[in-house]
């Protein structure tokens, strides 16, 4: 599993890791089942402390993408193909709202918006 942290993201340590796996599991390169690195092996990995990583994998457990077994480790949850196709949505809704937000601040007119989005989607075909 890799993981990449950004020392001058706004988003702090413990959300870029929950951040990170949850895509990864939403994009299927983690599948149910798979197991996770352990909280301590993460953190030697990736030189940040115990505590962030325990704090990213409270929060994956909590909403549904991961579960964790006492001395066993964590792993993939499993999940309905509905939920996980609710949840790529919504991610996606999520990164349009980030778009629309910065395209608002830099003043680009919806129209230009909406063809920009159209010429990228058609363009993947």
């Amino acid at each position: 599993m890799n993981i990449h942290l950004s020392n001058t993201s706004q988003e702090p340590i413990y959300l870029q890791i929950k951040n990170q796996v949850k895509q990864s599991i939403l994009r299927d390169e983690l599948k149910e089942g798979d197991s996770l690195p352990s909280m301590r092996s993460l953190a030697k990995d990736l030189r940040i402390s115990v505590i962030t990583t325990k704090r990213a994998y409270e929060e994956l457990e909590r909403d549904g993408y991961i579960t964790s077994v006492v001395g066993k480790g964590s792993f993939v949850a499993g999940q309905s193909t509905a939920m996980i196709h609710e949840k790529r949505l919504k991610m996606v809704e999520e990164e349009l709202a980030a778009i629309v937000k910065e395209s608002k601040n830099l003043n680009i007119p919806y129209q230009q918006l909406e063809e920009l989005l159209k010429m990228l989607y058609e363009g993947e075909e």
